[in-house]
């Protein structure tokens, strides 16, 4: 019996074959765990991380009084990683959903990278 693990690291493989991040078009990489979201700039070509962000980053800003949602987490990320990588002079990149299914906080990422002013 294979597990859920199994099947996103075969479908992970599948995105991969197909996917390249270049200097000027880096890959940017999201993993999801039970608690935190991280999500990375990678060139693929010298093999670097060109900027990173997770929900453990002390940028990322804090709730206050109540617990907020892991999605409105997720969105803080992913406007994080933008900024990081606008400041880098990174405007393009492409988008690396890593295996997960492209529904909730995966897309949460996504849709706070692109209105922090990525293109992907």
């Amino acid at each position: 019996m294979k597990s859920k693990m199994d099947g996103r690291l075969r479908r992970k493989a599948a995105i991969r074959a197909r996917m390249h991040g270049t200097s000027e078009r880096p890959r940017l990489s999201v993993f999801r765990s039970a608690k935190h979201m991280y999500a990375q700039l990678v060139d693929d070509t010298t093999h670097r991380t060109l900027a990173a962000a997770s929900t453990l980053d002390p940028e990322l800003p804090q709730a206050e009084g109540e617990k907020s949602k892991k999605t409105d987490k997720a969105k803080h990320v992913g406007a994080l990683i933008a900024k990081r990588a606008i400041a880098a002079g990174i405007k393009q990149v492409v988008f690396d959903r890593n295996g997960f299914i492209y529904h909730g906080r995966i897309a949460a990422v996504a849709d706070g990278a692109r209105e922090a002013g990525l293109e992907f």
